[in-house]
């Protein structure tokens, strides 16, 4: 796949993927890293291409800093209350909108949306995850203007 849509699926399914894993690591609290080393994935993941592993290697290594900016930008919700799938969606599309420079927001956010519409713990888990995440944006776009720079949250 070397078009831009074969590009876009990819990546899609590659979130899914690590979306999956994220959700396997809440349940069972075994951290990333060691679900991916030693195969325990979930059957329906398959293989892990590059993309899935930079993102949950990426994910669990900010995991403070992604929490923090969630819990920041979750009116009414601490991590804790929140289902662990809607918890999951977000903490992926955070780190992919802190850290993955070739994505713009608003394809992170769409995304994410996407996947509270398949897998999100209540009816309404799409609404939710698109206003954190909207709001995170909106933050990180402010930072960027007061200070003219590219920095994130905790620089």
């Amino acid at each position: 796949m070397t078009t831009r849509q074969g590009v876009h699926q990819a990546r899609t399914l590659a979130r899914r993927k690590a979306l999956q894993v994220l959700y396997q690591s809440e349940i069972t609290g075994l951290p990333v890293d060691e679900i991916m080393e030693r195969s325990l994935c979930v059957e329906e993941v398959g293989l892990i291409c590059d993309f899935t592993r930079m993102l949950l290697l990426g994910t669990s290594s900010h995991i403070e800093e992604v929490d923090n900016l969630i819990g920041q930008t979750s009116e009414n919700w601490s991590l804790e209350r929140m289902p662990l799938v809607d918890k999951s969606i977000l903490r992926l599309a955070t780190f992919e909108i802190l850290h993955v420079d070739d994505v713009p927001y608003s394809v992170s956010i769409n995304e994410a949306v996407e996947l509270a519409k398949d897998f999100g713990g209540e009816d309404d888990s799409s609404r939710f995850v698109n206003g954190v995440l909207g709001r995170i944006a909106d933050y990180l776009e402010e930072i960027k203007s007061e200070t003219g720079t590219e920095e994130t949250a905790d620089e």
